[in-house]
């Protein structure tokens, strides 16, 4: 059984606002009415961050919007969901979180050619105010030289 339609959606936000040092794929953990919504292309990830919880790691502030042919079985919209990883790999991010500065944060939510949805998360430093600048002037740079480039 292949699923025609790709469903991505991506945190901008995130590469902005954070030095990415190290990406991991995690399954989730959702009920029947969420994945409708989320293959319908009902969510957002732009605020949401991971955080461990009794040694699991769980997805905090993501909002899947409502299924609309949901009947009292539908779920809340914002509320914790466990991410699934091998256990080598939640032991080796739990061990990095406890360095000053690292954060855990959702880069991109898809659902594979197999119907199953994941998460691309990322270990993350936040970046500095002038590290910020610098990115900016970058992307107005190659922004400028891609026009001169169309020009000629």
């Amino acid at each position: 059984m292949k699923i025609e339609k790709t469903v991505s959606i991506l945190n901008r936000r995130a590469r902005f606002e954070y030095e990415i040092l190290e990406e991991y794929e995690a399954g989730m953990v959702l009920t029947g009415t969420e994945i409708k919504s989320l293959r319908s292309s009902k969510a957002s990830i732009t605020e949401s961050f991971c955080q461990f919880i009794d040694g699991e790691l769980y997805i905090i502030n993501m909002m899947i919007d409502e299924y609309k042919l949901g009947t009292f079985y539908n779920h809340k919209t914002k509320r914790e969901r466990k991410l699934l990883l091998h256990k080598k790999e939640l032991q080796k991010l739990e061990k990095k979180l406890k360095d000053a500065g690292n954060t855990i944060i959702p880069l991109k939510l898809y659902i594979t050619d197999r119907g199953k949805a994941k998460v691309l998360i990322a270990l993350g430093r936040g970046k500095k105010l002038f590290d910020k600048r610098e990115a900016i002037k970058d992307r107005e740079n190659k922004r400028n030289l891609d026009r001169i480039l169309k020009k000629s």
